[in-house]
């Protein structure tokens, strides 16, 4: 681990990991100064992915208040999910309550990052932690600027000026056929969500770095390519990018909430054992046209 760094109102620390950070000693339920989010801003920045140590009195309205301090929040196509009065929150859940499915219970089964179909993909989201399993539940995050920086230079020449395909219907049919925890989207849905095409290599816009932008989960073809090269690109790059190397887990504790950079990362649910119940809460910043 990192050595603790005393900010304005709490502690922050890096994780012992190719990304990550920690902050401890904040509730995010009170009001912040602009010294405080400020540093807050600057420790998401550097960390990728920052873990809000004990919120357990934050409430949904305080979440999305919280998150819009970062910007416009993006609504999920998904409306069934949706916390009731709060549309700005996907639920994400394995809990059947009367029936009903409380939330999206098979989110994350693929690396991805969060609505890299969009024509202005997320900028970050911030998951709350609701209720969690005895076991397992972790979320593993990739650090896309090392998946980049560690390609050989063959590889690199060859997305240097590429844009890929992005979309949201890519394995949906796949999920449902594996979990059934989501229902049949609508006409009117997809036509919210079209594909988009992206660059394969974006360029950051606060950090400058530059960062792998493709996932599994979404990104379907290269463009101006074969499709047998790039079906064998794409796999090689996956595959790269989620090496251990590359990686930290995240293993829950009650009242974390965890916000990470869709920008520069991608993120994978490893699931829970049958029976136990996880359900946490999401939002979703938006961001910007990638370059």
């Amino acid at each position: 681990m990192g050595a603790w760094q005393t900010k304005p109102d709490f502690a922050y620390r890096r994780l012992d990991a190719p990304l990550g950070g920690e902050i401890v000693g904040l509730d995010l339920s009170k009001p912040l100064s602009d010294d405080t989010f400020t540093a807050i801003r600057n420790a998401f920045l550097e960390s990728q992915v920052l873990v809000f140590r004990n919120q357990h009195d934050l409430t949904p309205e305080q979440h999305v208040a919280f998150s819009r301090r970062f910007g416009e929040l993006q609504i999920h196509v998904l409306k069934e999910f949706h916390l009731p009065g709060h549309p700005e929150i996907l639920v994400v859940s394995n809990v059947v309550e009367n029936g009903r499915k409380i939330g999206l219970g098979d989110a994350g089964r693929y690396w991805h990052s969060d609505l890299s179909y969009v024509a202005e993909p997320s900028l970050g989201s911030l998951l709350h932690a609701q209720e969690l399993p005895e076991e397992e539940g972790d979320t593993i995050f990739a650090n896309m600027y090392l998946a980049y920086e560690e390609l050989p230079k063959e590889i690199k020449q060859r997305i240097a000026s590429r844009r890929a395909i992005h979309s949201y219907t890519l394995k949906y049919d796949a999920l449902r056929a594996l979990s059934n925890a989501r229902n049949p989207l609508t006409e009117e849905q997809k036509a919210q969500v079209p594909p988009q095409s992206h660059p394969v290599v974006r360029t950051h816009p606060e950090t400058g770095r530059k960062a792998l932008f493709v996932s599994e989960g979404f990104t379907a073809r290269i463009e101006g390519i074969p499709e047998a090269e790039s079906e064998e690109l794409l796999k090689y790059l996956f595959s790269h990018s989620t090496q251990p190397a590359f990686t930290y887990r995240h293993r829950w504790e009650p009242g974390d909430l965890v916000f990470w950079d869709n920008r520069c990362t991608i993120h994978l649910a490893t699931g829970c054992p049958p029976g136990q119940r996880r359900t946490l809460y999401r939002t979703t910043v938006k961001g910007d046209v990638p370059y």
